[in-house]
């Protein structure tokens, strides 16, 4: 059904993670199938997350050209809400190319905005069968949207750090440490990548300790573009130490044959990273 928009969505992993545990109480709530949050693209509309009970009917991913969606006359609305009890014989619905493509009835959604009030998409539900959603029902649905607004900021505030930010530090001549904290979704990775691999062409880097334990792990995924970096460092002549591994990351990651197989040093913290490499670190009046 995805009409093939590609409008990236891979930053806002919070709003993901909360609308998937809220939309379980939102489906019972409001007795519905589907609960689904769209993100609202320069041309169309996205899925961004979605919650199907008995059966699938928005996936994921799905898109649709801005003009033709719900989401416009949701949006569009001065109450930021629409609500039929069929889509198939509303005025306002039933000849939208996507309402026989869906083939459901009764249909709420309201706008979600972030906390400046910009509008971000909607949050909406939809069911096969004919359904009445009345006025306690639309509050409940925009307090959920209210809930789900802190977390765009939360997403977006993270993401806009992570772009600006490859925290490189230098330690000696030849040494320097990447510390890598929080998320790293697509195009953190490119930046990650990009920055240390020049940073260690330019300042001639002979080692490079990177430091996980402010590292963030999202569905179990150790992400791919710090594989990728130990390997690009290795063909410079660059050796990686890496530091930081939790408990955790190292119960989660015990079967990763690729970290495995990594030509690097793993070490508990920067001092043992530092006495690995020949120097010591010497508190101040010893």
């Amino acid at each position: 059904m995805s009409k093939g928009y590609n409008l990236d969505t891979s930053q806002f992993h919070s709003l993901r993670t909360a609308s998937k545990k809220l939309f379980k109480t939102i489906s019972n709530r409001l007795n519905v199938n589907t609960a689904y949050v769209t993100k609202r693209g320069e041309y169309e509309m996205t899925v961004l997350s979605s919650y199907n009970d008995k059966e699938e009917i928005i996936p994921e991913g799905y898109s649709v050209e801005y003009g033709g969606t719900y989401c416009r006359i949701i949006i569009s609305n001065e109450d930021s809400h629409m609500t039929t009890t069929d889509l198939t014989s509303d005025v306002l619905t039933r000849d939208l190319d996507v309402t026989p493509q869906l083939n459901v009835k009764g249909f709420l959604g309201v706008t979600l905005r972030d906390t400046n009030g910009e509008v971000f998409g909607t949050l909406c539900v939809m069911d096969r069968e004919e359904k009445e959603f009345s006025d306690d029902d639309i509050m409940f649905l925009k307090s959920m949207s209210d809930v789900l607004s802190h977390l765009i900021e939360l997403d977006e505030t993270k993401y806009n750090m992570g772009l600006l930010n490859v925290p490189i530090i230098p330690i000696t001549e030849g040494v320097s440490v990447l510390t890598v904290q929080g998320f790293i979704d697509d195009y953190r990775a490119k930046k990650i990548l990009e920055d240390v691999l020049d940073y260690g062409a330019q300042y001639e880097i002979d080692y490079f300790i990177v430091d996980v334990s402010g590292l963030s792990i999202i569905d179990n995924d150790f992400p791919q573009v710090l594989i990728d970096l130990v390997q690009s460092l290795e063909l410079m002549g660059i050796e990686t130490i890496i530091t930081g591994i939790t408990p955790g990351l190292a119960k989660n990651e015990v079967n990763n044959t690729q970290l495995h197989r990594l030509n690097t040093k793993t070490v508990f913290n920067l001092e043992a990273a530092m006495k690995y490499i020949g120097f010591s670190l010497i508190e101040n009046g010893k």
